[in-house]
């Protein structure tokens, strides 16, 4: 592991880097000079030959976890299409604001982008895109309810939308500014905390892991 005041490197080979993104930060540079600080723009300070455009995805800028970057276009080009195929296996942890009765499920619900009140997500089965997520209780603890949400898809919001949604699991994740009762300063309860693929160039499966810091 190599930890600086910029970022958290778990994993780094010629191909790529694997990150511990923390809550707050956003993946990738915004537009405005109030949205460079990312995970992309600090890896490009800690390691200055990564490649201009190393994000083959992202995480909510309230989520923390791991994350997966390409140093070089061929590793880029791979894991970008592991991730659009499907062949990923992302695994978070969250604590919802209330307490689920059910042990698991498949939630299947499409929604969009809420042109009006960006960058709200809204659910709608017409024009919406179908957004699937796997998951399973973990426990309850003082009426909150600790989750394991796989995606099968990644929507934007994805997990936000289906854990607070009443089609969904009908609660909020614990600190939602948008689909709970956060509020501005307050930590998302949403953690990357294992991701699993083929390393590009070796074709090796790697699992990683982070520790749930909630």
């Amino acid at each position: 592991m190599i930890s600086s005041s910029d970022l958290t490197i778990i994993h780094q080979d010629d191909s790529l880097v694997v990150v511990e993104k923390p809550g707050g930060v956003l993946s990738v540079p915004g537009r405005g000079p109030d949205k460079q600080d990312c995970i992309v723009n600090r890896l490009k300070n800690v390691i200055p030959s990564c490649m201009e455009q190393p994000a083959v995805h992202r995480l909510d800028m309230d989520t923390s976890g791991l994350m997966v970057l390409a140093l070089c276009s061929d590793a880029h080009r791979n894991l970008s299409r592991q991730f659009q195929e499907r062949e990923v296996e992302k695994r978070y942890e969250a604590l919802l604001d209330g307490e689920v009765e059910e042990e698991r499920g498949e939630i299947q619900l499409s929604f969009r982008l809420d042109v009006d009140n960006r960058p709200h997500q809204i659910y709608d089965p017409v024009h919406g895109k179908l957004g699937i997520t796997l998951w399973e209780k973990l426990g309850v603890e003082n009426r909150l309810t600790r989750i394991a949400f796989t995606p099968v898809t990644g929507r934007t919001h994805q997990l936000r939308v289906h854990a607070a949604h009443e089609l969904g699991l009908g609660y909020p994740i614990i600190g939602d500014r948008l689909y709970g009762g956060g509020k501005l300063g307050d930590s998302l309860m949403l953690h990357a905390r294992y991701l699993r693929f083929r390393h590009p160039e070796s074709g090796e499966t790697l699992r990683f892991e982070s520790k749930v810091p909630f």
